[in-house]
């Protein structure tokens, strides 16, 4: 902790102490870059490169499935050499990896620089979030909010940046969009350094090297966490699908959905994130998310059944719903996702934590537009009653798993 002059209101909002803040500042700048990449990189490969879309998306898959075997390793890696020292040199790799696109004219090419950005992102992922916990240590759930909002702020900004360049539709300005994201990763790299080393917690002795694979709790813990994930695509996804091919709202709606998404979460983030602070709160706050994802649900069907000024009105309502349950949903998994997990483990179970999000993710454009949109408007409603379902595991998976966690330790 810092000592001297008080914190302005400004420093305040962002962070309690220098740790905190340069750990927001950093994601913060990360994302941005993200935003930026991730708003153009599949038009580049296509409309600049070349590369026919069925090709991009094997690539993309291929790399993002060969990710998935990183998150664990890198874990207990950052566990046992220090998280900071870990995100740094995935950091490192990751901006190395995304420069060399720029050079990738080749199905091949774009396969191996894509793993290799995947590998060092999963990672850099279970890096961060062990130092995560290792930073927010005063009120935890407090800085884990404000960090998730200045995420969600960040990845806004680059999106709406890369609009820019996306307009212009040249090479050299997807190039720029491209060395840009680097460039965040280089300057998120440098940021870190200018937190404590963080070194190693000791490990009980007598404890196996994989704990996280053998907590039962945790693994199911991170299946439930992968299937809720699937609320994020049906936004980013399937709602956009639906809005164009079966209501009459008009296409502007869909941008609409999008900003207010982002407005409402960079907004309650931390009024509400921030309360959620122990494993019973997150079980609870699981709970409440599956109950909104039931409740937005049904009224985004209800969308393709009515004229077009009420399809309008329910879309907008939908989503600040929706978004309502994606903040207690996102507060519920890091109250589960970090109070359930050993101090001196935490990259390795967040690294866990991270495969089965990811797994979900990968899954979710296959479910969501072959199941919901085969079924219709039965469809969102068999995802809503999914959500809810899932959601309501939530408290007794908290029992469960906190009854277990002193069995944990003398293995």
């Amino acid at each position: 902790m810092i000592t001297g002059r008080k914190p302005g209101r400004i420093a305040h909002i962002a962070g309690n102490d220098r740790p905190e803040r340069v750990l927001i500042l950093a994601s913060f700048v990360n994302r941005v870059g993200n935003g930026l990449f991730n708003a153009a990189s599949a038009l580049y490969f296509t409309l600049v490169v070349g590369l026919p879309p069925a090709q991009v998306g094997a690539a993309l898959t291929v790399a993002g499935l060969l990710g998935l075997l990183a998150g664990i390793p890198g874990g207990h890696l950052a566990d046992r050499r220090g998280p900071r020292t870990i995100m740094v040199l995935a950091l490192a790799v990751q901006a190395v990896a995304m420069s060399a696109l720029v050079l990738v004219e080749s199905w091949g090419a774009l396969t191996v620089v894509a793993t290799v950005d995947q590998l060092a992102a999963a990672v850099g992922g279970a890096a961060w979030g062990a130092l995560v916990v290792r930073v927010g240590t005063d009120r935890p759930a407090l800085f884990r909010a404000k960090l998730r909002t200045y995420v969600n702020l960040g990845v806004v900004l680059g999106t709406v940046s890369a609009g820019v360049a996306v307009a212009a539709d040249t090479r050299t300005a997807y190039t720029v969009l491209i060395l840009g994201n680097a460039t965040s990763f280089a300057l998120c790299a440098l940021l870190l350094f200018l937190l404590p080393h963080y070194r190693a917690l000791a490990r009980p002795p007598e404890q196996r090297r994989w704990i996280a694979l053998r907590d039962r709790p945790f693994v199911a813990f991170t299946a439930l966490y992968g299937a809720m994930g699937l609320q994020y695509p049906a936004v980013s996804l399937l709602l956009p699908i639906w809005i164009s091919e079966h209501t009459d709202a008009p296409r502007w709606t869909v941008a609409a959905v999008f900003a207010l998404n982002a407005g409402v979460c960079v907004l309650l983030q931390t009024r509400i994130g921030s309360r959620i602070e122990t494993p019973r709160d997150g079980g609870r706050a699981f709970r409440t998310a599956g109950l909104l994802f039931l409740l937005s649900c049904p009224m985004m069907a209800l969308t393709a059944h009515t004229p077009v000024w009420a399809a309008v009105a329910l879309v907008v309502a939908a989503i600040f719903v929706h978004s309502l349950g994606e903040i207690w949903e996102s507060s519920a998994g890091f109250a589960l996702g970090f109070g359930l997990a050993p101090d001196h483990a935490q990259g390795q179970y967040q690294g866990l934590l991270g495969l089965g999000f990811s797994a979900g993710q990968a899954l979710a454009p296959a479910i969501l537009t072959t199941v919901v949109l085969g079924l219709g408007t039965t469809g969102w409603l068999v995802l809503g009653a999914f959500f809810a379902t899932v959601g309501a595991v939530g408290p007794s998976l908290e029992r469960w798993g906190t009854r277990t966690r002193s069995q944990l330790l003398p293995m």
